[in-house]
Order: structure tokens, then C-alpha cells, then sequence
């Protein structure tokens, strides 16, 4: 069976002054999670225990991925190894799709 979502950011809103999370996906050993920040919202360093990948859909933000810090804006991708330490905070509203894929 398929799953159709014809506008991915229709999923989850911005809340005022929150954070929501979404999952549109968990099967296979994958999990698809879309996450809406209002701005000024953060998720503090964290690390997963398998690899993931991010995509920003919309606003802006700073992402930290291990030491360094990247700007996060809409088409912004990014790989994260199992393990590797990473925050985000929302400059702007902001809307990003994770993907969390097999443990290794």
C-alpha cells in the first residue's frame, strides 16, 4: 500500500512558540519525521543511535552537526552518522523532514 501526500508541509503547522513533530512513515527499519519550529525554538545537541538524513523544507535556522555549525535554509541536506552529536534552532519558522534509516 502507498502513502500520497500531495504538499509534504500541509502535515505540520507551526505552533506558536513550540515545536511539532510529525511521523508520516515507520516501516522497514525507516522513519519519516516532519518537524515544524516556531522561531526561536530548538532542539538542544542530541544524538541518534542510527544514521539519518535532514532536509529543510522552509525558514531558516542554524544547524550544528558535531562541532561545526551550518545554516539551514530551504534545500539544505544533510547526512548524520549514527552517533554524531547535532542540534537545531529556528531563526524563522521552519519546517524539516528527518529521515531516520537502518541501524548499520
Amino acid at each position: 500500500m502507498y502513502r500520497y501526500l500531495p504538499d509534504i508541509q500541509q502535515e505540520a503547522a507551526v505552533q506558536p512558540d513550540g515545536i511539532l513533530s510529525r511521523v508520516l512513515h515507520n516501516e522497514g527499519g525507516v522513519r519519516v519525521v516532519i518537524f515544524a519550529f516556531d522561531a526561536g525554538q530548538e532542539l538542544s545537541e542530541h544524538t541518534a543511535s542510527r544514521p539519518a538524513i535532514l532536509q529543510v523544507l522552509a525558514g531558516t535556522g542554524a544547524l550544528r552537526l558535531g562541532a561545526d555549525e551550518r545554516e539551514a535554509r530551504p534545500g539544505t541536506w544533510a547526512y548524520l552518522p549514527a552517533g554524531l552529536v547535532h542540534a537545531i534552532r529556528a531563526e524563522s519558522p521552519l519546517t524539516l523532514l528527518l529521515t531516520l534509516l537502518p541501524k548499520e
